[in-house]
């Protein structure tokens, strides 16, 4: 259960106009592939294997830096429910990026990945950027979709591929900065004919720490 403190820091967090980029960013798929506890380990750090179905949207702000630049990430946790789907997809308008997650020992959650691509091209933007998440790669003696599979399907829908475990902790922070990147990188092709816009965003490290302060005060 997340403190008073976490709490107060997650609305100052969301208050918080103090940034360079806002990056809309969703997480989508069949309804218990994990996608709260996958969100909840990369804002919060906690995990509850508690399964509590997301009832229409919830969302999470954190903020990284990357090449000196803030960058607030607004994650929109998806109800995967079909019925809800009606609902999800007015807030595909606007998203910069998209995890597709699929629960590597649920075999129907991965053969629903073609039709949520397929609403992505449908409701999102041309450039949203895309990564193919294999969850709960925790639950190796359950699997049922091949590593390869995923990567297979994945190359076919030409989205970058990771296996993770929101309960392990494995290449959660790994598969948001990737996607971050990505972005950061599509940005600046778009934005070549302006590159005061976006500065550097091929080769800089995200962090989630901001860059070091020069001595001088400027307060």
């Amino acid at each position: 259960m997340a403190s008073a403190n976490d709490t107060r820091q997650a609305q100052k967090d969301a208050a918080d106009q103090n940034f360079d980029y806002m990056f809309k960013l969703l997480i989508i798929g069949n309804s218990s592939v994990g996608k709260t506890s996958f969100l909840f380990r990369y804002a919060d750090d906690s995990f509850t294997s508690a399964f509590v179905s997301t009832v229409g949207i919830d969302f999470k702000v954190k903020t990284v830096y990357r090449n000196e630049k803030r960058v607030k990430l607004q994650i929109w946790d998806t109800a995967g429910q079909e019925r809800y789907r009606t609902i999800t997809t007015a807030y595909y308008r606007g998203a910069m990026g998209f995890l597709l997650m699929y629960d590597i020992a649920n075999q129907d959650s991965f053969n629903a990945v073609q039709d949520w691509a397929t609403q992505i091209k449908t409701y999102s933007w041309d450039n949203a950027q895309v990564i193919l998440v294999g969850n709960k790669c925790d639950l190796e003696d359950d699997r049922v979709v091949a590593t390869e599979d995923g990567k297979r399907l994945a190359d076919e829908l030409g989205f970058e591929f990771f296996e993770a475990s929101a309960k392990d902790n494995i290449n959660v922070k790994q598969v948001f900065e990737r996607l971050v990147d990505i972005i950061c990188e599509k940005m600046n092709e778009s934005l070549d004919t302006n590159p005061t816009l976006v500065s550097n965003s091929k080769n800089g490290a995200l962090t989630e720490t901001p860059p070091p302060q020069s001595s001088s005060c400027s307060c």
